[in-house]
């Protein structure tokens, strides 16, 4: 089973501009959990979601790291 069961599936594209608004949302004084929330609300995807995209982003090292 994929690990997305349940979830919307998404683009890289679409996985890549979540990650983005993540860091950004942290970068202007959000914590982690404020910014996982802000995420979650923005785009209408479960917290487990941003997670994976979190965990995902850092790994490939995506910008704006």
């Amino acid at each position: 089973m994929t690990q997305n069961k349940g979830h919307k599936q998404l683009t890289e594209d679409k996985r890549k501009e979540i990650f983005s608004a993540l860091v950004d949302a942290q970068d202007h004084e959000m914590d982690v959990a404020q910014s996982r929330e802000f995420v979650v609300q923005r785009f209408g995807i479960s917290e487990s979601q941003v997670r994976q995209i979190e965990q995902e982003g850092l790994d490939r090292q995506w910008p704006p790291l």
